[in-house]
């Protein structure tokens, strides 16, 4: 493997599990409500069972290979080494495009609440900016802003429950989605955008001191809180609006909160809804630097992004490249659109991390087999289960990845068929 500066071993097991649950909340709970619910109902709820149950196979797969490989790049670095270059760089494509339009969607969410008519757009590629400097600045910063931001996130949620139970239940609808099948797996589809921020803590495994030990405890730990949090307000934004007025809500939230005689409520969802998207891009930056970062060693990215600053050691070029990317996408797109988009490329991300495991050797394997199975299955369940257009385009982009790779090694004459030091 090419070599470049190593980063630092800063973050502690609070640290790493603050990163996954700061990711996990703030990427979905104020956003992939709404389209859960216009996708199944009430069924939105059994939506959100599934969901939790491929991102914990996906989680457990995602573990098992960080302890084995304690290193930046996460499931571009597992498939490498256990399944070749090809997978390798699939897997890191479809999450550096997955995670770039998650991160386009939190900067939505976090203008939406903001910015007055007209300046949503300028908002928000504002606070991609600014994040993008605080990551470069040091993993310690971004793991203390991001503790700061989830503790408004779950003080605000709290407003949220408190009030959603203390109001009048929303009668049924005639408008109300009848809960089928294919509905409860494309809203599960969506949520499963909501339970993707534990990638985060595999992306950043050459930064975490003990990783072995640390990564897959904050990993399913992480998961778990996630899963309760996520449970508990789905059900009260049910109860306060119904499945029509959730699914047609811009701010669900703000709308279970939303008291004519306590203005402070709304605020208050307000300023969680701002500290949870901005929670998630901070960590979503992180990680796709540090997946850019580990795809440049290989040269299957441009070799400058491969430079560690210094002073703060971190990925500054390729985090700095990749807020531009993020403001342009902004430009060009709206946050359902990169919901989808972002679901289906990081479900293709943990098909190859779920193959990887599978491959593993008894000494290196924590938990069965028969995990890595279901989760393979369900990543595809579920990205086929989403709009046609989002499968497609995530698909199209990848197969635009692909060429590039293979017209890269013609060049160089390279066969791009290196064999791993570890695979089976």
């Amino acid at each position: 493997m090419n070599q470049s500066p190593a980063l630092q071993r800063r973050l502690g097991p609070l640290d790493a599990v603050a990163i996954g649950l700061g990711s996990m909340l703030g990427a979905g709970i104020f956003s992939a409500l709404s389209p859960a619910a216009a996708a199944a109902g009430w069924g939105m709820l059994a939506g959100l069972a599934v969901a939790g149950i491929v991102a914990f196979c996906n989680a457990t797969s995602s573990a098992q290979l960080a302890a084995q490989y304690p290193t930046s790049g996460g499931t571009y670095v597992y498939g490498r080494e256990r399944l070749g270059e090809w997978f390798g760089f699939a897997a890191g494509w479809a999450f550096v495009i997955g995670k770039t339009a998650s991160a386009a969607a939190m900067g939505f969410v976090f203008s939406a609440y903001l910015a007055p008519p007209g300046w949503e757009k300028p908002l928000a590629c504002a606070a991609v900016a600014a994040l993008s400097l605080i990551n470069v600045f040091g993993i310690t910063r971004t793991a203390l802003a991001t503790k700061v931001l989830l503790a408004l996130t779950l003080a605000a949620l709290a407003v949220v429950v408190v009030i959603g139970w203390n109001r009048p239940a929303a009668p049924a609808q005639a408008s109300d989605v009848v809960p089928s099948l294919p509905g409860v797996l494309q809203a599960a589809a969506f949520l499963f955008f909501a339970f993707a921020g534990y990638a985060r803590l595999a992306t950043m495994g050459e930064e975490v001191r003990e990783p072995a030990r640390t990564i897959p405890r904050a990993i399913t730990l992480a998961l778990f809180l996630a899963l309760g949090v996520y449970a508990l307000v789905a059900v009260t934004a049910l109860r306060a609006l119904g499945p029509s007025g959730l699914a047609g809500s811009a701010a669900p939230l703000a709308a279970v909160a939303s008291m004519p005689d306590a203005a402070w409520s709304g605020i208050a969802v307000t300023i969680g809804a701002v500290a949870a998207a901005l929670g998630a891009l901070l960590a979503l930056i992180a990680g796709i630097g540090r997946t850019s970062l580990a795809m440049a060693r290989e040269d299957d990215l441009p070799r400058w992004l491969a430079a560690v600053h210094p002073r703060f050691g971190t990925p500054h070029r390729a985090e700095l490249l990749l807020g531009a990317v993020v403001c342009a996408v902004i430009l060009v797109s709206d946050v359902r659109g990169a919901i989808g988009f972002s679901s289906a490329g990081v479900l293709l991300y943990y098909l190859v991390a779920n193959a990887a495991a599978w491959t593993q050797t008894p000494e290196h394997r924590r938990y069965p087999r028969a995990l890595q199975a279901l989760g393979a299955v369900g990543c595809l369940a579920l990205a086929f289960a989403l709009p046609p257009a989002s499968w497609l385009g995530a698909i199209g982009v990848l197969a635009v990845g692909l060429v590039y790779r293979w017209a890269r090694l013609r060049l160089s004459g390279g066969s791009g068929t290196r064999a791993s030091r570890t695979a089976p």
